[in-house]
């Protein structure tokens, strides 16, 4: 009643000043962002302007935030620095979502549904929960956390370790340098990381973290872990030592960029593999960041690889919709107007596909009577293989194939056919959307192709 402000630890029971036991709680007080808000710079030595830390770390680059706290922290960060400072604290706001549970809803002790993150990394290790919540998350988009995700993201980290495993088991060579001749995989693969390197470093630089790490996910598992590995073995076992050392040099090359490429996401696995293989400096957190090589593109390369690929993988989904056996070799007649191509990866044909014998020409045979038929974009594969099926059951499945090109090749039509569509979408959209179409039609027609060489 005085008007004397009392300040204690405890709650006062009468006033300090005059005694009375009739006190009120102040309500106009600062909340806890207030002290929040002074974080940029408070933690840097101010109120001393001349401190050291605070002269070289503020203000800072990027501040990585929640979108729920925008206005709470961000903004008066924003104001404290300008009044305090005379500069705002930072010049990027990277804004991400929520991590919600699997049903969307917002983590509370309330629900009882919050992840604890320990716990996650004690079960899953930490990198694989790092990924989990980095791949496939966009900038200020909530995600929704599954388990199950996490247990993939531990898979994936094994997939690394055997992968790099492998590679140790194969390399004599203490210092990695990449071979003058290199084979048609050697250059399908640098250029293709190549092209992953840039990409990658744009995404980051526009903060497209999720984008980014997907990217390298899929170039891991698939190009270098399901293909380029693969396709090295016959080198790796051959009596060609030079052959060997070559497949050697760009293994290990390839997997030191992809390490230093996923050390920002799974910092843990990256160290530890790259500490065993050849490489310079003393540790990966401070090596240099790997940049794009005009001598490394190689689009030739490239296409060829990706036709042998493409070519192998159909096969190989045939036979097994056949219940063909690997040890059933049989022969495989590739009709082409990319002849090279197609000539240049035959051995890999040949072997991964389990062919008797490889014929690449321009023109089909002209009996084509008991042949199954594969179609790629740009190729038509036949196999003289009726002993092993039934063709009733084959041109089932060829009208089913053609079936869904059509329904696939009608939903495209639609979506030109639609002015609102054609008007609003960027140009590339719109050319996309119409290269599609092409190649559904040239599916379709494959597939009619197919369907009476069968019928003769």
């Amino acid at each position: 009643e005085c008007g004397h402000i009392n300040v204690s630890r405890e709650d006062p029971t009468k006033c300090e000043k005059c005694g009375c036991t009739h006190l009120t709680r102040e309500e106009d007080v600062l909340d806890t962002w207030f002290s929040s808000a002074l974080w940029p710079f408070s933690t840097l030595g101010w109120p001393d302007t001349d401190a050291p830390d605070l002269k070289y770390w503020y203000p800072t680059s990027v501040m990585v935030t929640g979108y729920d706290i925008i206005f709470f922290w961000v903004a008066r960060m924003i104001f404290s620095g300008m009044e305090q400072m005379k500069k705002e604290p930072f010049k990027t706001v990277f804004i991400h979502g929520l991590v919600r549970d699997d049903k969307g809803r917002k983590m509370s002790k309330s629900l009882g549904n919050g992840i604890d993150p320990l716990e996650m990394a004690e079960n899953y290790g930490a990198d694989a929960l790092r990924f989990n919540l980095i791949t496939g998350n966009s900038p200020g988009n909530d995600m929704r956390f599954f388990v199950e995700k996490c247990e993939a993201m531990r898979n994936f980290a094994n997939k690394i370790w055997n992968a790099s495993r492998f590679v140790m088991m194969n390399l004599s060579i203490d210092k990695v340098q990449l071979p003058e001749n290199l084979e048609l995989e050697d250059k399908w693969v640098l250029s293709k990381l190549n092209t992953l390197i840039r990409e990658v470093t744009d995404n980051l630089e526009s903060y497209e973290l999720g984008v980014a790490s997907a990217k390298i996910y899929d170039f891991i598992w698939d190009t270098y872990c399901d293909w380029y590995i693969e396709l090295t073995k016959t080198r790796l076992n051959g009596e060609d030592a030079a052959a060997k050392l070559a497949a050697e040099n760009v293994l290990c090359y390839v997997l030191l960029r992809i390490l230093e490429l996923l050390h920002p996401f799974m910092p843990f696995i990256t160290e530890e593999i790259w500490q065993a293989l050849p490489h310079e400096g003393k540790y990966l957190i401070s090596a240099k960041w790997p940049e794009y090589q005009d001598a490394l593109h190689f689009p030739e390369a490239e296409n060829a690889m990706e036709a042998v690929k493409d070519a192998i993988s159909a096969i190989r989904a045939r036979r097994a919709e056949m219940n063909v056996p690997p040890s059933r070799k049989a022969q495989v007649i590739i009709v082409t107007a990319q002849l090279d191509n197609y000539r240049l990866g035959a051995h890999f044909i040949t072997r991964m596909a389990y062919a008797s014998e490889l014929t690449v020409v321009t023109e089909a045979p002209a009996d084509l009577t008991g042949m199954v038929t594969v179609a790629t974009h740009d190729a038509t594969v036949y196999m003289p293989m009726a002993e092993l099926v039934d063709i009733a059951k084959e041109l089932e499945r060829i009208a089913a194939e053609r079936k869904k090109a059509e329904e696939n090749l009608h939903r495209i039509e639609a979506k030109l056919a639609n002015e609102s569509f054609t008007s609003r979408a960027p140009e590339s959209v719109v050319n996309a959307e119409r290269e599609k179409a092409e190649k559904a039609r040239a599916l379709i027609a494959k597939l009619d192709e197919s369907a009476a060489a069968m019928k003769l």
